[in-house]
């Protein structure tokens, strides 16, 4: 045991699996004490048991640590006041917050339904908000406290996941005005996008179908070797780091975390432009004339496929 966060107290939402039990276990293994958050459902959201939370709890107590059991749904709005109030009626502050629940719903967006989008943003986007509203009010009081938030690389665009990669992106922007607005009270708040072989990622599907000869440009050999290298529990490390003084001065930042991979995203930035000085509005003529300067080496990334003639 570390005592690198000695005494400070953490909540992890999805706790109890996954990347989460990493996150939880690495924050106890410095002295942290953790509310261990889990629904408990399936990573499609349904269901609920109570196994998850308990059990990474007794894992905590069994290498010496403290914690305790949270099952509410993070797409509750309240459930976020009732984790910070549980936390400080158990040990009377709260120092971390670790943004990590999540579901999937994968569809192409042609075949994705209106419930099958809320659940998902729900769950992602709102569930970040409603927890971090709460601790919000108490580290403003306290002058100080530390948001980690589970973005996603899918954020960057993923075929199949328009619910997911807005919901994951819309994190990226949260954590970034959460900086924003908390910094000046001595606030930290930073997103990861994790690289690893969790249950959402590895699905049973996704292992037939790279039995069967390929699932996302992977045969079976190549998801096995992602298994291996990108275990869960990689991640909770970084977030531990994160949440110590040794990360004082990252604020408002993003990271790819995987098993063998830490990286630093630049913030976005306009990297080519055209201005119009004159004051005239811009009109569809110049528009044809200057915006070449700015796109006319742009290549469509996503070209229409050639359909095949009917034999």
């Amino acid at each position: 045991m570390g005592d690198r966060l000695k005494d400070q107290v953490a909540i992890v939402t999805g706790g109890g699996r996954g990347i989460g039990r990493g996150e939880c276990l690495a924050l106890a293994s410095e002295g942290a004490r953790v509310v261990v958050n889990d629904f408990g459902g399936t990573a499609a959201g349904t269901g609920a048991e109570k196994g998850p939370a308990d059990h990474v709890v007794e894992e905590i107590k069994a290498m010496g640590g403290d914690a305790l059991a949270n099952y509410d749904n993070v797409a509750d709005f309240a459930a976020g006041d009732r984790m910070v109030q549980q936390a400080l009626d158990k040990w009377g502050r709260l120092d971390i917050v670790v943004n990590n629940a999540g579901i999937l719903r994968d569809k192409m967006v042609f075949n994705m339904t209106e419930e099958e989008w809320d659940i998902v943003l729900a769950v992602h986007l709102k569930g970040h908000f409603n927890l971090s509203k709460h601790a919000a009010v108490v580290f403003r009081q306290q002058r100080s406290g530390v948001f980690v938030h589970t973005a996603s690389e899918s954020g960057l665009g993923n075929r199949g996941q328009a619910n997911y990669s807005a919901a994951k992106e819309g994190i990226v922007g949260l954590s970034r005005t959460l900086a924003r607005d908390m910094g000046g009270y001595g606030v930290r708040s930073n997103a990861l996008r994790p690289r690893a072989a969790t249950r959402l990622v590895i699905s049973d599907e996704m292992k037939a179908a790279a039995q069967r000869g390929g699932a996302a440009g992977m045969g079976l050999a190549a998801l096995e070797q992602f298994e291996k290298a990108n275990p869960p529990e990689a991640i909770g490390p970084f977030v531990a780091w994160l949440c110590t003084d040794a990360a004082a001065n990252i604020n408002g930042r993003d990271f790819l975390v995987s098993g063998s991979l830490i990286g630093l995203y630049s913030l976005p930035e306009i990297v080519k432009k055209v201005d119009n000085t004159s004051g005239d509005m811009w009109t569809i003529d110049r528009l044809d004339k200057e915006m070449q300067a700015v796109t006319g080496d742009l290549k469509n990334m996503f070209p229409k496929k050639e359909e095949k003639p009917a034999s």
